[in-house]
C-alpha cells in the first residue's frame, strides 16, 4: 500500500498482479511523468507488467481525459511513442516562467563551478567534481542550460566532455576576452608561508 496525500494509504496491485482500468491509467500517467522521451506502448506495458491492449486503451482514457478536462498538459503520440506534453495554448505561460528562471541567480554551487571552468578550461566535469569535491553533474546541466558554458567534445586522455564558457559567460561577465580573467594569484597564499615538509 502506497499514502495518498492526506495520508490514507492507496492498494497497488504487485508486479505482474492484474489492474483495474483506473490502476492502470494512473500507473501509465507515472510512468508518462517521468520519462524524458517518448515511449512505445510495448515499453509501457513491460514497465507496468500489464498487458499491451489493456495499456493502449489506458493511454487512449488517459489522452481523452486531458483533452475532457481541458488540462495544461495533453498526450501526444510522436517518434513511434507517447509522452506527456504541455498543451500548446499555455506556451506564453511556460516560456514566461522558463524566461523567469533563467534570470533567476545562480546558486553559490553554480558560481563555483563556473568559475572552476573559467579558469581550468576547457576542463571535464570529474575534474571539476575532483577540484569542488562534490559532484557537478546538476550544477554543469544548469551552466549549460543558461548557455554559459558549451561542451567542446572529448578529452583525449579520458574521453569525458570538456567544457568551457561562452561568449555569453564573457558578455554577462563584461570581459573582451578570457585573458581579461581576474588574476588568482593574490588570492592564493605565498608559497613560503608553507613549511617546507608541507610541499
Amino acid at each position: 500500500m502506497s499514502p495518498t496525500d492526506d495520508g490514507a494509504p492507496v492498494s497497488v496491485p504487485l508486479a505482474g498482479q492484474s489492474m483495474d482500468p483506473a490502476q492502470l491509467g494512473a500507473a501509465v500517467e507515472a510512468v508518462l511523468f517521468v520519462v524524458e522521451a517518448p515511449v512505445s506502448v510495448a515499453s509501457l506495458a513491460a514497465a507496468v507488467q500489464q498487458p499491451a491492449d489493456a495499456v493502449l486503451a489506458a493511454v487512449a482514457a488517459l489522452r481523452a481525459a486531458y483533452d475532457e478536462r481541458g488540462a495544461g498538459v495533453e498526450l501526444r503520440e510522436v517518434a513511434g511513442g507517447v509522452r506527456i506534453y504541455t498543451r500548446p495554448a499555455y506556451a506564453a505561460q511556460v516560456e514566461m516562467f522558463l524566461q523567469d528562471g533563467q534570470r533567476s541567480r545562480l546558486t553559490q554551487a553554480a558560481l563555483e563551478t563556473l568559475a572552476v571552468i573559467a579558469y581550468r578550461q576547457p576542463v571535464t566535469r570529474s575534474r571539476v567534481s575532483a577540484i569542488r569535491g562534490v559532484n557537478v553533474d546538476g550544477v554543469v546541466r544548469t551552466l549549460l542550460a543558461r548557455g554559459l558554458v558549451v561542451e567542446v567534445g572529448p578529452d583525449p586522455e579520458t574521453g569525458g566532455g570538456l567544457y568551457r564558457t561562452t561568449e555569453l559567460f564573457l558578455e554577462k561577465m563584461g570581459l573582451r576576452s578570457l585573458s581579461e580573467l581576474p588574476s588568482l594569484a593574490p588570492l592564493l597564499p605565498e608559497l613560503d608561508a608553507f613549511e617546507t615538509d608541507e610541499l
